[in-house]
């Protein structure tokens, strides 16, 4: 499998918090230890591949919050959601956390507006879209907060960026292994196209073809 663990580039990344059992910052609440989350990172609108590298260092520079691994990159067709979209660029972060789901999550959106994300149809083109997946054994279901992501289990575009660097993260309600709920899922001809393992720095060279602008 693909994907970079952060031991391998830590200071090309950004500059990481120090954690502590008193670390605090305003909008987090205090917690006394870090939690497992995973983040599924995608785009099909503009310059993909520009939005998910501003994606990932956005989410690393969060106060709390501490990206470990990388997967590799993977270009996917649309599933759902207005026909002729262009394809997505998919990959996933591991990361650890100090801050509860709720306030992790509306950091991510916040990342997605500041790339002009606009949420206008449902599965509909954008130019960031950032899911949080699992956030430790937070299981939520409400409108404003769904934890773990309640349709991971069932696609590979997030499933296979997934078990490049946490196959081993257990599913906090279905009770199996990533690895385990990737094996259940069906594969089809050109539905998930490996095209770049290191890609999240804007140092790693890949396809320029990854640039173009996708309308």
């Amino acid at each position: 499998m693909g994907g970079c663990e952060v031991g391998d580039n830590v200071n090309d990344l950004c500059s990481y918090t120090s954690f502590t059992d008193e670390f605090h910052h305003d909008g987090c609440h205090l917690v006394t230890a870090t939690v497992d989350c995973l983040i599924a990172v995608g785009s099909n609108l503009g310059d993909r591949l520009d939005h998910l590298r501003a994606g990932v260092a956005a989410i690393d520079a969060l106060p709390g919050v501490r990206v470990t691994a990388v997967s590799a990159l993977y270009e996917t067709a649309p599933v759902g959601g207005p026909d002729q979209q262009g394809p997505y660029l998919n990959g996933a972060l591991r990361a650890e956390t100090i801050c509860d789901a709720a306030e992790l999550l509306a950091d991510l959106h916040k990342i997605e507006a500041e790339r002009n994300r606009v949420r206008r149809i449902r599965w509909g083109p954008r130019t960031l879209d950032l899911d949080l997946l699992v956030h430790g054994d937070t299981v939520s279901d409400t409108k404003e907060l769904q934890v773990p992501h309640p349709r991971q289990h069932e696609r590979r575009f997030v499933l296979v960026p997934v078990c490049d660097i946490a196959g081993d993260v257990v599913h906090p309600v279905i009770g199996r292994s990533m690895a385990s709920l990737l094996n259940d899922v069906v594969s089809t001809d050109g539905d998930l196209t490996l095209v770049a393992q290191r890609w999240h720095r804007n140092s790693d060279e890949v396809d320029s073809r990854l640039h173009r602008e996708i309308e």
